[in-house]
């Protein structure tokens, strides 16, 4: 029950347990070096900074280690949604942290499964429960130290959520079989219920997501390339194809630079990546409004900061503090190269196939 019932004072534990504890890439752990380094041609190497399961959700963050000691306030929250709206079986893992004063925040949900009229209602209905139950214990700090870290998910600087959201095709789709044999992928898109719920301002207002150039990624047969369509056997349901697995984002300074799909078969779905660059807020204009806001009650100073804006820099971020020059403008950290260590590592595998997004 312990990973079905995970909120209120149980996330206070898990948060503290994640942040006393973070891994280290050190010599001591052959394991964990070797996972940091796999499959990354110039050695770069990660370190995992948290992760969490809940039933069949698994959420896992890895930061570069150079970068890992700029990492502060890692705290998990999770939200079950399942058997009588709490149990873990669906719902969500939030992980929050901030990177050179910039709050980060990643949500992995399973949502609501059904593609009967009305499934969707209830798929925005867990959205929004997840929005409102999700919540960070305070940090404890020093006075004159950084902000505090958001407490909901919507009070952090950059968010990406990501899972199996579920939404499917509108009921009554009867061209779906024609438009899956042509390849049509927009048509289809058309029907799709998180793009409908979207647009109506019912769910994810304010959210962004890349344009989606991939085949459905459920339901599809086990080990195999087709989709159930057809009930296999007698009791077996037929399943329209969705886009079930996705990747929004929400916050300023985010860049998608791909958002594709792998063909690995070991589930009825298939797998979406996508590659950020992500721009960090200038840090001694945040750290010195920070201080003003504690300082001036009515927030003066740190409102004009807010108003101001992200530092525009073309220079990577580092763990160096010996440099002043990097400390001050923290720079643009890029996640190509844990994306790349990922993908070459299932690039290796004969079985992993990717569909590189076609021009549409």
């Amino acid at each position: 029950m312990e990973d079905q019932m995970d909120e209120g004072e149980k996330d206070g534990e898990a948060d503290r347990k994640t942040s006393n504890n973070v891994p280290s890439c050190s010599s001591r752990d052959e394991d964990s070096l070797e996972a940091c380094s796999l499959g990354s041609g110039r050695g770069v190497r990660y370190c995992l900074a948290a992760s969490k399961q809940m039933v069949g959700i698994f959420l896992c963050v890895w930061v570069r280690a150079d970068l890992m000691q700029q990492v502060t306030s890692i705290k998990v929250s999770c939200v079950g949604r399942g058997i009588m709206g709490y149990m873990g079986n669906k719902g969500s893992i939030s992980i929050s942290m901030t990177l050179c004063h910039t709050t980060f925040c990643f949500v992995c949900t399973h949502l609501t499964s059904g593609e009967k009229d009305g499934d969707e209602a209830r798929r925005n209905l867990d959205v929004m429960e997840i929005l409102r139950r999700t919540r960070f214990p305070p940090s404890h700090r020093l006075s004159g130290s950084a902000a505090v870290s958001p407490a909901t998910i919507l009070g952090h600087d950059k968010i990406l959520w990501l899972g199996d959201l579920n939404y499917r095709l509108v009921a009554g789709c009867g061209d779906a079989d024609e438009l899956l044999h042509k390849n049509d992928w927009q048509a289809l898109l058309e029907k799709d219920q998180l793009h409908i719920e979207q647009r109506a301002g019912r769910v994810f207002t304010g959210w962004q997501e890349g344009r989606i150039c991939f085949p459905p990624t459920y339901k599809y047969l086990h080990n195999a390339d087709r989709y159930a369509v057809k009930p296999a056997k007698f009791g077996d349901k037929r399943r329209t194809p969705a886009w079930c697995d996705r990747i929004l984002w929400r916050g300023k300074g985010m860049k998608q630079m791909w958002y594709t799909r792998g063909e690995l078969r070991f589930s009825d779905h298939r797998p979406v990546y996508s590659l950020f660059s992500v721009q960090l807020d200038n840090c001694e204009d945040k750290e010195a409004a920070a201080v003003a806001r504690d300082k001036d009650p009515k927030h003066n100073f740190y409102n004009r900061a807010r108003r101001s804006g992200p530092t525009t820099t073309t220079s990577m971020a580092n763990g160096s503090s010996g440099n002043s020059s990097s400390s001050a403008s923290c720079g643009r950290v890029q996640a190509e190269e844990l994306l790349e260590t990922r993908m070459k590592s299932c690039l290796s595998s004969s079985r992993f196939r990717p569909i590189h997004p076609s021009p549409c």
